[in-house]
């Protein structure tokens, strides 16, 4: 295999169990109980196309853009886990919609926050791409294009296999039912904060950590 092809194979490996779009699902499912088919196919698609340019950006830019707002990976794990704090709060504590569909964020556009970011694009699979910037060219000068397209094209089948995991979760909403879909939404809430509390206690520890290097 080519540098090429252990480029892309490495990133798979990598970052899909960072990635890990199986535990996105849960929550995708619960947001968009309410949903039609064709809106929740859309939220789906949109939130992998806005993780694929968020991980993207970080390959290409993230140095570039941590260096300039001055962020740091602990920082990135603060603001996540309040993000997905936030989040299960609102999933623990939903009141239950009247009608015979889940309606809790029928209005709202969740693809972007909280399914890109921090569920399929968080604070893990960013910092793995922000190392993988800062590592091509110093440990493959001669072939950093080459190795560049190979970690691209893994983070496209990465990309593909989470659209996939999504589109599957309107089946599982249909077999669950309403009331399946509200004890799932509040018992992942309660995941979800504990997630989120645990990102903040990381990104604290990794900063006085740093802090004391």
């Amino acid at each position: 295999m080519g540098i090429f092809g252990q480029a892309v194979a490495l990133t798979i490996a990598t970052l899909l169990p960072i990635m890990n779009p199986f535990s996105t699902m849960p929550l995708f499912l619960s947001l968009t109980g309410g949903f039609s088919d064709k809106r929740r196919n859309r939220e789906a698609l949109a939130a992998c196309l806005y993780a694929f340019a968020l991980l993207i950006s970080f390959l290409l830019l993230g140095a570039a853009i941590i260096d300039f707002f001055g962020i740091s990976v602990p920082g990135i794990r603060v603001a996540g886990g309040l993000i997905i704090s936030v989040f299960g709060s609102r999933m623990l504590f939903a009141k239950r919609a009247r009608s015979t569909t889940y309606d809790m964020a029928s209005e709202e556009e969740i693809a972007f926050t909280p399914i890109a970011m921090p569920g399929l694009a968080g604070p893990g699979s960013l910092s793995v791409v922000l190392t993988a910037a800062t590592q091509i060219r110093s440990n493959h000068p001669e072939q950093y294009v080459l190795v560049y397209a190979g970690v691209i094209l893994g983070m496209v089948a990465t990309v593909l296999i989470a659209w996939l995991v999504l589109r599957a979760a309107a089946s599982i909403g249909r077999l669950l039912g309403p009331s399946g879909i509200d004890a799932m939404t509040r018992i992942f809430g309660f995941l979800l904060i504990a997630i989120g509390v645990q990102f903040l206690l990381i990104g604290v520890s990794d900063f006085f950590r740093l802090a004391h290097v």
